[in-house]
């Protein structure tokens, strides 16, 4: 029998341990070649741990386990062929149809039980899938108590959601008044964010100051090109790249806010990479736009895309997350008002955006409608003075407000690649 030994990978320099988050597969399984086993935690990054050779997989690592880089976490046997149908209990099979055969006064009272052979019996039924499982978990649902409507009876996500959902007259608990709490241990990934997010408020100056802008020529562009861009680029016009643009301005013109302080020295940046806060499953990610000085609105447009649909795919990677000098993020997607962002280290600065909101402001003696939005900056006061930190927000409000000309050099289409 040939036996591999699968060793955890290296997910990035300095990176020592994960934890294994989730497995995608269980005990005594068949994989294909690179098919994703399983899903493992780092401090910067998920990542997909992809089977290296086809055959009946053992798991040598329980979900949880903090293991070593190198470390063995299962055995893969490549000797072992593949069952037939895909499942190794297959040879249950026969066992169910001869039966009946064997005798026939059970044949005639079988109308009552006809329900339980709707379908074949496999590895498959009654297993949660990797979404549905982390509902159960989160529930406490038992997956023998759910009915599985997927493929071979697997229990799919919306079994699970359906499970976790009280039936309309009530449950034990909430008819006898009894409360529950449930204890998860947080990841890796989280450990690590709140530790830095942690040091940061305790090892730092930080203060934040605050403007408003006028997204009124925003809203005038993209509703008069909106379209004409989509169809050339193969993007959207959004928000991200009219304040990446400001962004990294702003930055050149205040460059002790594109620096970051290394004990008694400053270290400042003549590039601008700009890391962008994406939501993902497992938190807020910050990939990063690189150089994004040199990009155009498009090119803004179409990294951003990239960078978040491998974030919400699970798929980014340590190196497309490090080394950013500014970050931005949008707090306003979730209806945030107003922020003090936390300092993204080693970093000295960081933009929040908001919702934006019709509100009435006076614009040369008139009272007009205009769509506002608060920004603030939260920067690091030990390099970063106050002169710098607000002339930065300020050059940045007249990115916004008067686009055409502050980023796009008075003409508007060409500024946007048409």
């Amino acid at each position: 029998m040939s036996v591999l030994e699968m060793k955890v990978p290296s997910p990035g320099e300095s990176i020592t341990e994960v934890e294994i988050a989730t497995w995608l597969v269980k005990d005594g399984d068949y994989v294909e070649k690179d098919q994703p086993i399983a899903e493992v935690d780092s401090d910067k990054a998920t990542l997909e741990l992809p089977a290296e050779q086809s055959g009946i997989i053992t798991l040598k690592a329980e979900e949880g386990d903090v293991v070593q880089v190198g470390q063995v976490v299962c055995l893969i046997d490549v000797d072992a062929a593949k069952p037939a149908g895909g499942s190794a209990p297959a040879a249950e099979a026969p066992k169910q149809e001869e039966a009946p055969k064997a005798a026939e006064p059970a044949k005639q009272e079988a109308p009552k039980p006809a329900a339980p052979v709707s379908a074949p019996q496999t590895y498959a039924t009654g297993a949660p899938s990797p979404a549905a499982k982390k509902i159960l978990d989160e529930k406490g649902i038992q997956s023998g108590q759910v009915s599985g409507s997927g493929r071979d009876g697997r229990i799919t996500k919306t079994d699970a959601e359906l499970a976790a959902v009280p039936a309309l007259g009530g449950t034990p608990s909430t008819a006898t008044g009894a409360r529950t709490t449930t204890t998860t241990k947080l990841s890796v990934l989280r450990r690590k964010i709140a530790s830095r997010l942690v040091a940061v408020k305790n090892e730092t100056a930080m203060l934040t100051t605050f403007n408003e802008v006028d997204m009124s020529e925003i809203f005038r562009l993209r509703k008069l090109y909106k379209e004409e861009f989509a169809q050339k680029h193969g993007v959207g016009l959004g928000f991200m790249s009219f304040f990446t643009k400001a962004v990294t301005r702003a930055l050149q013109m205040y460059p002790d806010v594109n620096a970051s302080i290394d004990g008694d020295f400053k270290i400042n940046y003549d590039f601008c990479d700009i890391s962008i806060a994406v939501s993902g499953p497992k938190g807020l990610m910050v990939p990063v736009l690189r150089n994004a000085e040199n990009m155009s609105f498009s090119g803004v447009e179409a990294n951003i895309k990239d960078l978040a649909t491998k974030v919400r795919d699970g798929k980014i990677t340590v190196d497309e997350m490090t080394g950013g000098t500014f970050t931005i993020t949008n707090g306003g997607t979730f209806g945030s008002m107003l922020s003090t962002p936390i300092i993204n280290p080693p970093q000295s600065a960081i933009l929040g955006m908001h919702n934006i909101i019709q509100r009435p402001v006076a614009v040369d003696g008139q009272v007009v409608i205009r769509p506002m939005m608060y920004v603030a900056m939260s920067y690091d006061h030990r390099i970063i003075d106050g002169k710098e930190s607000v002339g930065f927000l300020v050059a940045v409000k007249e990115g916004i407000d008067n686009p055409v000309e502050i980023l796009m050099g008075g003409d508007e289409r060409k500024g946007l690649g048409l």
